[in-house]
């Protein structure tokens, strides 16, 4: 351990080296701790120890098929009311003809997370997975986060459970992790007070996860949260994953942390805060990810929100996947991302390789696809 320079974090060496979990304080140290070579190193040995040098990524795309939403949470630059000039509101034929109009040969991945509508039917949702899987059966749908899932109970007086027994009749194949943002009930009540409950959000997913439904979940950070208040948000997924994987076999694929975008939303505005995240911040936080969320098989570096160039860099701090080719993407645009709308696949590719990493195609199971040389044997 000559490459210590954190006295403090011996024990927690210790412990990952033989595969141990860790408590909350020690991963509090983690967070607080300024050795971030220490840190970086205990994130790849653990990811290293799941996936060797593998890197997964997936050729999809995303659609918004509305973004008229009555929630109003201050995070948000996507959303609109009705009458704005820039909302739109698909029906489930011209979702059909959106996803038409981006279809590439070999995208395997359909991600789908809108607004709550005020007016749409209950009948509308199903429909729309039906009318997609009808017209590509090949596609798989990951769609609706768990707070939708709760607006959709809402609208067709069903519980929850049932809401995603007939989505999961209809064709969807997963669930994305969104609505999350921190689930800490002071944070809460000031960036999403009239989105679903943490409880609620938790019930959900153990809910698709009994069905055999395999979900993700996303962490919203750097805006007014604490790091105890990540810490927290974790443990409560830790605590999930382990109840899904007793219970049912599976779980959880990925934890993907969000970095809170500053532009065009009023929770910035009221903080004044125009800053983004910082790289060394998203590292930590990607790398604590790995470490803290030991029965997580992945960790996510979404590079729509870190930028490209710092996901390829988070190869090294415990992600083992980039998400994917998207085509296109409002959400996180809207706020001021600063990423391109989509990556080609062998941009992908080449981002895994440049980082001395083994790329691998995947669908939205992770069932491996194709596998791809390291950049050294790419160049023989």
């Amino acid at each position: 351990m000559n490459w210590l320079s954190d006295p403090a974090l011996a024990p927690i060496v210790q412990k990952v080296e033989a595969g141990q979990r860790l408590n909350f304080e020690e991963g509090m140290q983690l967070f607080r701790t300024r050795d971030l070579n220490t840190l970086m190193r205990l994130a790849n040995l653990r990811k290293t120890a799941l996936h060797g040098d593998k890197v997964y990524f997936v050729h999809s795309m995303r659609l918004e098929f509305t973004n008229i939403c009555y929630v109003g949470c201050t995070f948000c630059a996507f959303a609109a009311h009705k009458n704005e000039a820039r909302a739109w509101d698909y029906s489930p034929e011209e979702v059909t003809r959106q996803v038409g109009r981006r279809y590439v040969p070999g995208i395997t991945e359909l991600h789908m997370s809108s607004g709550h509508h005020p007016n749409h039917k209950w009948e509308y949702y199903p429909a729309m997975v039906r009318a997609l899987r009808e017209a590509y059966p090949d596609l798989q749908v990951k769609a609706f986060t768990a707070a939708e899932i709760e607006h959709l109970s809402k609208i067709s007086k069903k519980p929850t459970l049932e809401v995603l027994r007939e989505l999961q009749a209809a064709g969807l194949s997963a669930m994305p992790g969104g609505g999350a943002e921190i689930f800490a009930d002071r944070v809460r009540k000031q960036v999403a007070k009239n989105k679903v409950k943490a409880e609620k959000w938790l019930q959900i997913h153990s809910e698709a996860h009994s069905l055999g439904m395999r979900t993700n979940a996303t962490m919203l950070y750097g805006h007014i949260e604490t790091l105890e208040e990540r810490l927290d948000h974790m443990h409560r997924l830790r605590d999930l994953q382990d109840d899904s994987l007793a219970r049912h076999g599976g779980g959880f694929h990925a934890f993907i942390p969000l970095a809170f975008q500053p532009l065009g939303n009023t929770l910035a505005q009221n903080l004044g805060k125009t800053e983004y995240t910082t790289g060394l911040d998203d590292l930590r936080n990607l790398a604590v990810a790995r470490i803290y969320l030991d029965n997580f098989p992945h960790i996510k570096g979404y590079w729509v929100m870190i930028g490209s160039e710092l996901t390829q860099v988070s190869l090294d701090w415990g992600v083992s996947d980039i998400d994917g080719t998207i085509q296109e993407e409002h959400i996180a645009h809207a706020a001021g991302a600063t990423s391109p709308m989509k990556l080609s696949e062998q941009g992908m590719i080449r981002m895994i390789q440049h980082a001395g990493r083994l790329p691998v195609l995947r669908d939205a199971y992770y069932n491996e696809l194709a596998t791809f040389p390291a950049q050294s044997e790419a160049a023989d």
